[in-house]
């Protein structure tokens, strides 16, 4: 006997995958950010380390009220639009049935094959064809605001956690370089496992994050020392 084939896909990792990136890299490098400003001002440790535990408090709190609005605004559009699926399904199941036929002739069926196909699919789930096939909505990816509010307000609080790391460890003369440091590894490291998660090439994920990463903190430390202020 033939061994079963088993695939695995990663695009039912999209909803809280995007979320869970966002989150960690906006963590690491908000944080980092502010820190490393911070400290470039002259500040002392203690200020240093209330800014980054006040940046990490406000800032997952405010990624997951963000996630939460604009995944939850798309759920809000899916419902709309499948509920005035539902009604069109009701008045006129004809026009729609002819609708869903034509969908599938356009996808390369034969016209008779193509009607056929529609009249099984609607027998057996015509808002769930319809959902699939005219709007472009799955179970798979459907939005869902309280699993993207969650991964994203738990990853930005565990990227967040490295700088902090450093500010803790380290001497106040030393924060600001350890940071930085702490900050690109971490940011190489979490954009190669979310290249991995999604099946992208890793070290392009780590240098497109690193990058990024080292432009906020580069501005960050310029804007502090500009300021110059001791507290």
């Amino acid at each position: 006997m033939r061994a079963r084939h088993r695939e695995v896909h990663r695009s039912n990792r999209v909803g809280w995958l995007r979320a869970a990136v966002l989150g960690a890299n906006d963590g690491i490098v908000s944080v980092a950010g502010l820190v490393v400003g911070v400290a470039a001002s002259g500040a002392s440790h203690a200020v240093i380390l209330t800014s980054g535990v006040a940046g990490l408090v406000a800032g997952a709190m405010s990624m997951a009220a963000g996630e939460y609005v604009s995944v939850q605004s798309q759920a809000d559009t899916e419902k709309a639009d499948l509920t005035r699926e539902k009604h069109e399904l009701a008045d006129d199941p004809h026009t729609e049935l002819a609708e869903l036929a034509h969908i599938y002739v356009r996808r390369g069926l034969t016209p008779a094959l193509a009607h056929q196909v529609a009249e099984q699919l609607t027998a057996h789930d015509a808002l769930g064809a319809h959902a699939r096939d005219e709007l472009g909505i799955t179970e798979t990816l459907r939005a869902r605001p309280v699993q993207a509010a969650m991964a994203s307000a738990a990853a930005f609080t565990v990227g967040a956690l490295v700088p902090l790391a450093a500010v803790l460890l380290v001497p106040t003369e030393n924060v600001g370089m350890a940071t930085i440091a702490v900050t690109l590894a971490s940011l190489f490291v979490s954009g190669a496992l979310a290249a991995y998660a999604g099946g992208a090439p890793l070290l392009r994920g780590a240098w497109r994050v690193g990058f990024w990463g080292a432009m906020a903190m580069a501005a960050s430390h310029l804007i502090g020392n500009l300021f110059d202020v001791r507290v």
